[in-house]
């Protein structure tokens, strides 16, 4: 499974130390990084796993892009593909159907879409007024956050909370729901529908 991020790479982090503690049955042989410098790149350097830098403004078209991102994707053997904290859209080649997922802070299809990442999610559902909230595990498609979703785990928000102590506690569900799912898809327990719904089989 590779992973693709732009930022701290908690999550990175997180599925990294499940697998190596036995309870996630994935190996992770590559991560790519959106943007430069990050904190992302250096876990992947301490936990020994090839990382590279691929930056959407090098290249003169999304589709060139695309290119680079899925030469390196598919020369490090990975059959599926996480997306954890990336923030660039990804066109995805047909082979990688159904094979590339992203964990959203929120419950899709409320407060997902173009600009929808981190605390403008958090920020939007305060303002919402919402007295829940959470996670949700999907498979990514050609537009951001419309993709079958596969699991969502849910939160309270309370009257006092700000931005950054709602995204502490859905961060929480995120570590409980993106392995479960991940898992399921290392099982193959997950089905499209032709309707574009998911069943977890078993």
């Amino acid at each position: 499974m590779a992973v693709l991020l732009s930022g701290s790479g908690r999550t990175l982090q997180n599925l990294a130390n499940l697998a190596g503690a036995g309870d996630l049955a994935i190996e992770i042989p590559l991560v790519i990084s959106s943007t430069p410098d990050v904190l992302g790149l250096e876990r992947a350097r301490n936990l020994g796993i090839p990382a590279t830098t691929i930056v959407r403004k090098a290249f003169p078209s999304r589709d060139a892009f695309a290119d680079a991102m899925w030469a390196e994707i598919r020369a490090s053997g990975a059959e599926l593909v996480c997306l954890a904290g990336y923030l660039s859209l990804l066109p995805i080649p047909d082979d990688y159907r159904w094979k590339v997922v992203n964990i959203h802070p929120a419950l899709l299809p409320s407060f997902g879409g173009r600009g929808m990442f981190g605390h403008h999610v958090h920020e939007a559902v305060l303002a919402a007024g919402c007295k829940v909230t959470g996670c949700t595990v999907h498979f990514c498609d050609q537009a951001y956050d419309t993709g079958p979703i596969i699991s969502q785990r849910t939160c309270p928000v309370f009257d006092d909370d700000t931005p950054d102590v709602l995204a502490a506690r859905v961060f929480e569900q995120e570590c409980l729901a993106y392995p479960e799912a991940l898992q399921w898809l290392a099982d193959g327990r997950v089905e499209v529908t032709p309707g574009r719904t998911t069943r977890i089989k078993g």
